[in-house]
């Protein structure tokens, strides 16, 4: 079957979404994030691919800088309100998704504090890439919880795997623990 070539982004899922965070002055926004990648090992480089015109892109240009971060599975509602919820209409777009967060230990960005895994950069660079922009970051502070220790124990952390856009922001909730 040919694959139409607006749907090929598609192919890619399921995907692990991030949360990209941005704080500028008192406002604080974020979303999830499914296009990133690692661009270098050695300086430890990220890039994030977003809407220019996404409040949390805006944010992040202006204060050159943003987190990703990992949640569990338990934040599920938390990661779709945050798909749902406009960065521009509230002051503090993970508070009212309902995410405590605070500042980062090396860069200035909102970090959650909830989740598994971390990384605060330092914006490099934004080359435009189609309608999307490549936010590059230069990662600043890494750190995880116990689940990680160079490879994720499954065991302890349990991701949330986005399928994709079908009627509305879809999650799977991926495979559960055995307790």
């Amino acid at each position: 079957m040919k694959v139409d070539p607006d749907l090929v982004h598609r192919l890619f899922y399921p995907q692990v979404p991030l949360v990209m965070a941005a704080r500028s002055g008192k406002r604080v926004s974020a979303m999830p994030v499914v296009s990133y990648l690692s661009t270098s090992g050695t300086p430890p480089l990220v890039g994030v691919a977003c809407k220019p015109e996404s409040f949390t892109c805006k944010l992040a240009l202006k204060a050159r800088a943003f987190s990703l971060s990992v949640l569990d599975r338990k934040h599920l509602a938390e990661m779709s309100r945050l798909a749902t919820l406009s960065g521009a209409e509230v002051k503090d777009k993970l508070a009212a998704a309902g995410l405590a967060h605070s500042a980062g230990t090396d860069a200035r960005v909102p970090v959650l504090d909830e989740a598994v895994a971390t990384l605060e950069c330092r914006l490099l660079s934004a080359p435009k890439s189609g309608d999307h922009l490549i936010l590059i970051g230069s990662v600043a502070a890494a750190y995880a919880s116990e689940a990680f220790s160079g490879f994720w124990d499954y065991q302890k952390y349990s991701p949330i795997l986005y399928t994709g856009w079908k009627g509305g922001f879809s999650l799977y909730e991926g495979p559960r623990r055995k307790t």
